[in-house]
């Protein structure tokens, strides 16, 4: 009977359909190895999960397989084929070429004097050498079997190295909704991978529904925070909308009795939060029964993990409420000046243009929030000079502009970042690209981002809008000006941002117009 028959090689399809296996590459340039070998091991079985073959007849077509599979368990290597080393060359390949050190690599050859076991355990990163006279059935089963030992527990231990690395990296940052994710992303593979490698997770959260804000206002909603696998494109999708059927009930019942609900391959565990509404770890797909340790890392974890989530809500209320007094008292200034939503504009068109720049989100952010203290220093400023229609003397007009170094000084000296920066913002917004402005005289990249970028804001809306002394510009003599003044009083760069997104700009006049009796 033909090997073919016996033996037909393994379609890329069938690879990849077949679950819960261990693949084994054969590379000899003998049919009869690859057939004797398949026969050998045609019933095995290790933790309940059988052998899927690959083959390769030469050194290079065996790199290719390599190239195509990156979950290659043992690779059983024949020495030579089209070249006397073509086995070796093939090992030094994965190992210093791919950087895998996973796969266990078994070399098998015919001709053990050809390349002397001694010489190729110490010069090459192989796992285990045998001659093919000697690799018996029973011997080639042992050795596959303490292999899949050895790629098991590396693999467990690099699945653990990869949630400790998220972990880590996000620990410097941790109290931020993107730092949380991967943080609990990072609990969630070392988690389920001590649970045996199921691959499909979900942390499922009331309080925060996907990409919006956090609101606890609708606690009977619950939605997927972030997810693995099944579940990995699935945040801000509701509970009922991601798992349905007996799944969806035991998810059901672990929120309803603040427990952990097991099925055969699934269980749903139960977050207790102290400060904010319980969360649901879900996971599916468990490749078997979890035991007694199983069920306690679950308990533990849900016992904890909602600390971190809870102290983030906490952080972030805190955060609000240094934003939204910040806000309130820049629409304060705004009804005391009588300007309208020029605050309101300010905010949105710097964001247009520090994102069109380039900044991080973080320090767009961080401008957003100081720039409605920009023109704080206008308090002490008395208001028959701001509210002049005329033009100003020039005493005046120096008393107007002391309003720069006099806002610094309301607002240096504190150790919270967003007050620094609109300490910074609030002094050097007046400050010119050609060194003309005031009151430093600074000059170029000595004045900081986030002040260029306030000054073309609260130019173009002063100009746009109409004020106590004029009336508002018409776009193309406002667009004219910044022509102008591109190089000199402006950072050119952000010049040419804002005339490439003038809709944009436009859009924000548009949207946030002043009342009607705004300046009666």
């Amino acid at each position: 009977m033909s090997d073919m028959f016996l033996f037909a090689e393994d379609t890329e399809e069938s690879v990849e359909e077949q679950k819960g296996t261990w693949k084994v590459l054969i590379v000899d340039d003998e049919p009869e190895v690859h057939a004797v070998t398949k026969l050998a091991l045609n019933d095995f079985q290790f933790q309940e999960r059988g052998l899927v073959f690959l083959s390769a007849h030469s050194g290079e077509e065996a790199k290719k397989v390599f190239h195509q599979h990156d979950d290659i368990a043992i690779v059983l290597l024949d020495v030579v084929m089209e070249t006397d080393e073509a086995g070796l060359e093939v090992a030094q390949y994965v190992r210093d070429e791919l950087n895998n050190y996973f796969t266990r690599i078994i070399l098998r050859t015919g001709q053990p004097g050809q390349a002397p076991e001694r010489d190729v355990i110490v010069n090459y990163d192989i796992n285990d050498y045998k001659s093919k006279t000697e690799l018996t059935a029973q011997k080639l089963f042992t050795v596959v079997i303490a292999s899949l030992r050895s790629y098991r527990d590396i693999t467990v231990i690099e699945e653990n190295r990869k949630g400790l690395e998220k972990i880590i990296s996000a620990s410097a940052d941790l109290f931020t909704i993107r730092s949380l994710e991967s943080f609990i992303n990072g609990i969630m593979q070392q988690l389920t991978s001590l649970l045996g490698g199921t691959e499909d997770a979900a942390y499922i959260t009331s309080a925060v529904a996907g990409p919006q804000p956090i609101d606890l206002t609708e606690p009977e909603e619950f939605y997927v925070f972030t997810g693995k696998g099944e579940y990995q494109n699935r945040e801000g999708d509701l509970l009922q909308d991601v798992v349905s059927g007996e799944e969806l009930l035991a998810c059901e019942k672990a929120l309803k009795d603040q427990t952990l609900v097991y099925g055969d391959e699934y269980v749903a565990a139960y977050c207790q939060g102290k400060h904010a509404f319980g969360s649901l770890l879900y996971l599916s797909g468990l490749p078997r029964k979890l035991n007694d340790l199983d069920k306690k890392l679950l308990e533990i974890f849900s016992q904890n993990v909602q600390i971190a989530f809870d102290n983030v809500l906490l952080t972030k209320d805190i955060e609000d409420t240094q934003t939204e007094i910040i806000e309130r008292l820049g629409q304060a200034m705004e009804r005391h000046f009588s300007v309208g939503k020029h605050i309101q504009r300010m905010i949105e068109m710097c964001h247009i243009l520090a994102t069109e720049y380039g900044l991080p989100e973080a320090d767009v952010d961080m401008l957003k929030l100081a720039v409605p203290l920009h023109d704080v220093g206008k308090l002490k400023v008395p208001m028959e000079i701001i509210r002049k229609p005329g033009p100003l003397s020039e005493e005046e007009r120096k008393t107007v502009k002391s309003h720069a170094e006099v806002g610094y000084q309301i607002l240096k000296g504190s150790r919270r970042p967003i007050i620094q920066t609109a300490a910074m913002v609030a002094r050097d917004h007046h400050e010119h690209w050609d060194g003309n402005g005031y009151p430093r005289g600074l000059k170029g990249e000595r004045i900081h981002i986030f002040s260029r970028i306030t000054a073309i804001a609260d130019v173009y809306d002063a100009l746009r809008s109409k004020l106590y002394h004029k009336e508002a510009w018409p776009l193309e003599k406002v667009l004219e000006v910044f022509r102008g003044e591109r190089g000199k009083h402006f950072d050119p760069m952000l010049v040419d941002i804002l005339l490439s997104n003038i809709d944009k700009i436009e859009q924000v006049q548009q949207m946030h117009p002043d009342p009607v009796d705004n300046l009666a």
